[in-house]
């Protein structure tokens, strides 16, 4: 019985290293030249951890591995718990203006409107009542320092602190958070340690929110239900990519959902190595880390 219905299977030949290279090279030049078909990609970097380091450097060669995706002809964009204004600094030295960007844990897409200067409407915006969690936060972190997003972008916050960006933010007292919808809410407590949020988060529970904590001692609060997946499922339909074209990279506890989202549709989820455990778990695979350029090498290899 012969196997017509089956393609001829290939063969193995040995070149010389000299030769080798070069076919190497014609792959390459082939996976970016426009007239070669190949399916596109929606890839979805996260920020902190993934595409920057601790002081906000760049991780080793992500912006040439970037470029590298982008002439590929796939659309590369940001998934981050930042805000707008603490985010469209890194898509400029990231050197990209993707047509839509998802923010604060995806309570927040934004469109793109100009390219050139960085242009974007807020798109779709997620929001809750915050006063009962903010309450119930405030009895357990009486010390720690708070964060709302507004609908249209502003932020109100309790008290300062050197590493958050505060443009188009309003110092305000504590009663003043809770007296309009949020997108978000930010809690940080420089005293605690991460484990002792995720303690204090399975202690007390948080209902009718999702919440992610940092690896920091830093919580964030987006609506329920809402988080970096439910962002870039919207996205994905509005540019007609098909499910299975999805790679997403990040390193935490909020990159999770984005990871199963990409998992259960068929897609890759990348971790960073020096993310947690339960996160680099939850990813279908893992890179060297941000400090080693993992986006960049997972980014190299499309």
């Amino acid at each position: 019985m012969t196997d017509a219905h089956l393609p001829a299977t290939g063969s193995i030949k040995v070149v010389a290293p000299k030769k080798a290279a070069k076919l190497v090279e014609r792959v390459a030049r082939d996976t970016e030249n426009p007239a070669v078909a190949t399916e596109q990609l929606l890839i979805a970097l996260d920020i902190d951890g993934t595409v920057l380091l601790e002081d906000e450097s760049l991780s080793p060669g992500v912006v040439d591995a970037v470029e590298h995706a982008h002439r590929a002809g796939h659309e590369v964009m940001v998934a981050t718990g930042r805000s707008w204004e603490g985010t469209r600094g890194i898509v400029r030295v990231l050197g990209i203006a993707p047509e839509f960007v998802v923010c604060s844990n995806g309570a927040v897409v934004l469109k793109r409107l100009e390219a050139d200067e960085l242009q974007y409407e807020r798109w779709h915006v997620e929001t809750f009542d915050p006063r009962a969690v903010l309450e119930q936060l405030r009895e357990h972190l009486p010390d720690a320092r708070y964060l709302v997003e507004l609908p249209d972008g502003r932020r109100l916050y309790t008290e300062y602190l050197e590493d958050w960006n505060l443009t188009n933010a309003r110092r305000v007292p504590f009663e003043e958070l809770g007296a309009q919808p949020v997108c978000r809410i930010v809690v940080v407590s420089p005293d605690k340690r991460e484990q002792d949020f995720v303690d204090l988060v399975g202690r007390i529970g948080l209902n009718h929110v999702t919440y992610a904590v940092g690896w920091t001692a830093w919580l964030d609060i987006a609506p329920q239900g809402v988080d970096k997946s439910t962002g870039l499922e919207l996205v994905r339909h509005e540019l007609g990519i098909d499910p299975a074209h999805v790679l997403v990279m990040g390193d935490g506890r909020n990159d999770v959902g984005m990871f199963r989202w990409a998992l259960d549709n068929g897609g890759r989820a990348v971790a960073m190595a020096q993310g947690p455990q339960e996160v680099r778990d939850a990813a279908g695979e893992t890179t060297s880390s941000v400090h080693e350029g993992g986006v960049a090498a997972v980014l190299r290899e499309l």
